[in-house]
């Protein structure tokens, strides 16, 4: 199937018409009873935190994010002070983390779309919990070494191959269609924020109470995140019905879940965009800081102030991302987000000590709103677009094209800051960041308006659709009293944790 049959279909909705309030009717509308208003009651400013089950969603994540926030300034740390580790054991460490998507990232894609997501999530908080925790209290015990730190980095990796596709794949079955954009700002949103104030929280705890006390609090956070999880009431039709019988093969739902990427018009462009993007970001952030230190030869508390601008452009593009949706369409948004906000990157080598360094903010900041705007729009569209069953397979795929090239942009990076200076080599890297948009522009995205939410190969049917909302709900009411037990238990992208 070509792009331009795929963009023409009638029955395939763009993704921005979903977002708005009042669809054209199809036929005339009827009088409304008498005392009765004919306008549509108004939104509240809460949006979906007015939903339970989002709600709940939405705060154990966050508030997992945030221990994840100081637990990534706290395992370094421990690293260098308590077991006097050198910095390329450090490296080791942040590696072991990455590895498990080269591992394990496909085969867990076809395991979470056989499972329900939902039970998924909950195995991995109580595995991020028992793996954060036997930190500290390995460290209590005086048993704590360097490799349990690489071990625990390194299973740790491979507990979040599974939650991140498995969330992401969770939110369709929690929010109708047209609530996806605003989930997904929501989160990422709340995300970022919780990463600037983890991060801060984090450094002034370990100050005071020394290293441990970031694992502590974020093994409590996961506890969190189970109550939260645990506390939704909607259910997943697969977590009702019985599973019919498995015709395929592991290996051959793997290999279906990467041709449906490579042979996707959009999915394609996406996941070559964003390998090229984490390829060249990686490079870019393995300068930053050795720029701003032994370039700019600044304090390490202004390092960190300047840091944080990333996650605040991060808040800022979550929070306006939909906004442009509505006014141009979702594909001309993405575009716009990546080919207008990228180049002011270039700002960064240009940064000088005192008023300069403004420069380099704004080079952070600008191109980070940039980048959380298109994993919204993105975001939304691949959870929209693809099938439900292959959600967790598609995501897993396009993470293992992308993230495999962070490990060679990091080391490429290093290399090339060594061989022709930091501030020439984030030029050349930053540059190339701006050509490596231009993928974007291969294939249908710069002739569509709107992104579709139906893959025209799947499209989704009203009887089943209506059938999977009756399945839900008759399960909500048959399961309420067993929830109102389960409250008393006690209950842990983005990159991820």
């Amino acid at each position: 199937m070509t792009a331009e049959i795929a963009s023409e279909r009638t029955d395939t909705a763009p993704l921005n018409e979903v977002l708005t309030d009042t669809p054209p009717p199809t036929e005339p509308p009827s009088e409304p009873p008498t005392g009765q208003s004919s306008d549509p009651a108004p939104k509240s400013r809460w949006g979906l935190l007015k939903d339970g089950d989002f709600r709940r969603l939405w705060l154990g994540e966050t508030t997992s994010t945030f221990g994840n926030a100081m637990s990534g300034i706290a395992v370094p740390v421990i690293a260098l002070t308590v077991l006097g580790a050198s910095s390329a054991s450090v490296g080791l460490i942040n590696a072991a983390s990455w590895l498990p998507w080269l591992l394990v990232g496909l085969p867990a894609g076809a395991w979470i779309d056989r499972l329900p997501r939902r039970r998924t999530l909950l195995a991995c908080d109580i595995a991020f919990f028992v793996l954060v925790a036997s930190v500290p209290l390995a460290a209590w015990l005086g048993v704590l070494t360097l490799t349990q730190l690489i071990v625990v980095c390194l299973l740790g990796g491979v507990v979040s191959v599974f939650f991140a596709p498995a969330y992401g794949a969770y939110l369709p079955s929690l929010l109708k269609k047209e609530d996806l954009p605003e989930g997904n700002a929501k989160l990422q949103g709340s995300s970022q924020a919780a990463v600037v104030a983890g991060s801060s929280a984090g450094g002034g705890l370990i100050q005071v109470f020394g290293p441990i006390i970031g694992m502590v609090l974020d093994a409590a956070t996961f506890v969190v995140s189970f109550v939260c999880l645990l506390g939704i009431k909607k259910r997943e039709p697969r977590e009702t019905t019985k599973p019919e019988p498995r015709t395929t093969t592991l290996r051959q739902e793997i290999a279906q879940g990467f041709k449906f990427v490579v042979r996707d018009p959009y999915l394609r462009v996406l996941t070559g965009g964003a390998a090229v993007d984490n390829l060249l970001l990686a490079a870019g952030h393995a300068l930053l800081v050795v720029f701003l230190v032994r370039t700019l030869d600044l304090h390490p508390t202004v390092v960190g102030i300047l840091m944080a601008f990333d996650c605040l452009g991060g808040v800022l593009g979550a929070t306006v991302a939909n906004k442009l949706s509505k006014k141009i369409g979702t594909a001309r948004a993405l575009l716009t987000w990546s080919l207008v906000t990228t180049p002011f990157g270039l700002l960064i080598p240009l940064a000088t000590e005192g008023p300069g360094v403004a420069l380099f903010a704004l080079g952070l900041l600008i191109p980070s709103i940039g980048i959380v705007a298109n994993n919204v729009i993105g975001g939304s569209f691949r959870q929209a677009y693809c099938p439900p069953d292959m959600l967790g397979r598609v995501a897993t795929s396009g993470s293992f094209v992308s993230f495999s090239l962070i490990p060679l942009g990091a080391l490429g990076g290093g290399f090339l800051g060594q061989a022709i200076g930091v501030r020439e080599a984030l030029f050349i890297v930053l540059l190339l960041g701006c050509v490596g948009k231009l993928i974007l522009l291969i294939g249908p995205l710069k002739s569509t308006r709107d992104l579709p939410t139906e893959h025209p190969d799947y499209p989704a049917t009203p009887e089943a659709d209506a059938t999977s909302d009756s399945v839900a709900d008759s399960d909500s009411a048959a399961t309420a009293e067993l929830e109102a037990k389960s409250d008393t238990i006690t209950k842990t992208d983005g990159a991820d944790r």
